[in-house]
């Protein structure tokens, strides 16, 4: 038993480090999420799942739709929220460094 548990705890933070490695949003700093009005009107909802290129000042330098909510309006609002926000950026060895990074956004009506 001890050997998993010691398994466990070594996987655990391996991933710990490579997190502190890669870009990280920094929430306060983003444009509010709007509902888009046609979203609303067509009771459109679904998870955008974006990929956002940050680079070593925190900025986003470019940004694609990984996978579409179904909702063009939607997958193009969640883009403009997260080109507002500020990142920390990756870091290797100590010093800042352009990456990518995963989000993943959710339209929901309730």
């Amino acid at each position: 038993m001890k050997k998993i548990v010691l398994a466990v705890a070594l996987f655990s933070s391996v991933f710990a480090v490579n997190a502190a490695e890669v870009p990280m949003v920094e929430k306060q700093t983003c444009e509010k999420a709007v509902y888009p009005k046609s979203s609303l009107m067509n009771e459109e909802t679904g998870t955008v799942m974006l990929s956002v290129l940050v680079g070593t000042d925190g900025n986003v330098v470019d940004s694609k739709v990984d996978q579409s909510s179904g909702s063009k309006t939607l997958d193009k609002a969640a883009v403009k929220i997260y080109a507002s926000c500020k990142f920390k950026p990756a870091t290797k060895d100590g010093k800042a460094q352009q990456a990518w990074a995963k989000l993943e956004h959710v339209w929901s009506l309730s």
